[in-house]
C-alpha cells in the first residue's frame, strides 16, 4: 500500500536513529533531572544587556489564544528575572525569522525548520537551548495528514486528485518533511502533480480549519504522535484544538504520519550574554516541575518536561531547508 511506501521511505532517507538523541560528550540536563531547580528570584547583572526580554509567539493560531496562554508564563519570568517581559505575536512564522535577524527579539520557541531558517538568516546568530520531551522520553514528535471523516478518504492513494492544505512554509511537520517524504514516496508535491492543487492555510490551526469547513480534503498539521489519539494526541496542535472546543477529532481521520521529527528548540540570539542564556535554559528545565499549569499551556499539552539540545540536533533539517531552497530555485 502506498501510506506503507512511504513510510518506509521516509524511514530509509530519514532514518528513526537520524533524529534519536546521540550520546553527547556531556550530559544534557532534563527535567526530571533532580538537581534541576528554579533559579532564585531576583535581579541579573545580565540586565544591563538586556534590559527587557522580547519573546516571540509563532503564527498558526489566533492572536487572542497565544496571548492567553503565555500571560502566566511571561508573569513568571518578570517576577523570576526582574525585567520587563514582552510578548510579541507574529501573524505567520516568518515573522519570527524577520524579528530574529533585525534583533528585535531575545527568544521564541520555534519548529525545527523555523530554526534552521533562523540560523541560516542569520549567518548562525541563533542557537537552540532547549526542547521539549515528551511522553517516552524521546525528544521527537510526528507530522500527521488528516482529512474529514465523511469524507471517505482512509489511504494515500484515494489522495490523488484532492486537494492539500499545507500549514507554513516555514513549519517543519506542516510543510518541510511532508513534502520531502511525499517526493522520496514518488508523489509530485507541486500543484498539479499528484493533488489537484496545494496552498497555505495560514497556520497549523487554519489549514484543519479549512478541511472542516470542506476547503481543502487534506492537511498537514503536527501531534506528538503518543497517548489518545481519539483527543488529538498527548500534545500538538490537534491536542490544543480539542482542549479548545474547535475540534472532535471524530470529525476527522489520520491517514498519514511520518517519520520521528526532532521537536523544535526554544531559540535565543547568540549574541546574548551566556548568563542569561543559562538563566533561561535553567528557567524552562524547572518550569514543568515548579510550574506544571503554566508549562502545558505553552506546550499545548505535556510530556515529562525539557532536554537541553545543541545546533547537532538540527544539522539534518538545515541541511533539508537548504536543499528545499536549492529545489524552489530549480523549479523558478
Amino acid at each position: 500500500m502506498l501510506t506503507r511506501r512511504l513510510l518506509l521511505a521516509a524511514g530509509a532517507a530519514l532514518p528513526a536513529t537520524a533524529f534519536a538523541q546521540t550520546a553527547p560528550a556531556a550530559p544534557m540536563r532534563r527535567t526530571l533531572d533532580a538537581a534541576v531547580t528554579m533559579p532564585a528570584a531576583g535581579p541579573r547583572a545580565w540586565a544591563a544587556q538586556v534590559p527587557q526580554i522580547r519573546i516571540g509567539l509563532l503564527g498558526g493560531e489566533n492572536e487572542a489564544d497565544r496571548m492567553g496562554r503565555y500571560g502566566a508564563y511571561r508573569q513568571l519570568l518578570e517576577d523570576t528575572f526582574k525585567v520587563p517581559v514582552r510578548l510579541f505575536p507574529a501573524s505567520d512564522y516568518a515573522g519570527v525569522l524577520q524579528a530574529f535577524s533585525a534583533g528585535q527579539i531575545e527568544a521564541s520557541s520555534m519548529g525545527a525548520s523555523g530554526y534552521a531558517g533562523a540560523w541560516l538568516d542569520t549567518n548562525h546568530g541563533v542557537e537552540p537551548i532547549v526542547t521539549a520531551e515528551e511522553l517516552d522520553g524521546t525528544i521527537a514528535y510526528i507530522a500527521v495528514m488528516v482529512v474529514r471523516a465523511d469524507s471517505g478518504i482512509t489511504t494515500m492513494e484515494q489522495m490523488r486528485g484532492k486537494s492539500l492544505a499545507w500549514a507554513d512554509p516555514n513549519s517543519t511537520s506542516g510543510y518541510l518533511i511532508p513534502r520531502f517524504a511525499l517526493r522520496q514516496g514518488g508523489i509530485g508535491v507541486e500543484s498539479g502533480q499528484y493533488f489537484s492543487r496545494t496552498g497555505f492555510g495560514g497556520g497549523h490551526e487554519q489549514a484543519v480549519v479549512a478541511v472542516l469547513q470542506r476547503q481543502y480534503d487534506a492537511a498537514v498539521t503536527w501531534a506528538s504522535g503518543q497517548g489518545d489519539e481519539a483527543q488529538g494526541f498527548s500534545r500538538g496542535n490537534l491536542q490544543a484544538m480539542v482542549q479548545k472546543g474547535m475540534l472532535n477529532m471524530r470529525d476527522l481521520r489520520v491517514i498519514w504520519r511520518s517519520a520521528p521529527i526532532p521537536n523544535g528548540p526554544l531559540t535565543v540570539r547568540s549574541a546574548l550574554p551566556a548568563s542569561f542564556k543559562e538563566d533561561l535554559k535553567v528557567f524552562h528545565l524547572a518550569l514543568p516541575k515548579a510550574h506544571p499549569s503554566i508549562y502545558r499551556d505553552i506546550e499545548r499539552g505535556g510530556g515529562t518536561g525539557y532536554r537541553e539540545v545543541t545546533h547537532a540536533d538540527y544539522q539534518l533539517i538545515v541541511d533539508l531547508r537548504v536543499d528545499e531552497a536549492a529545489q524552489r530555485r530549480r523549479r523558478s
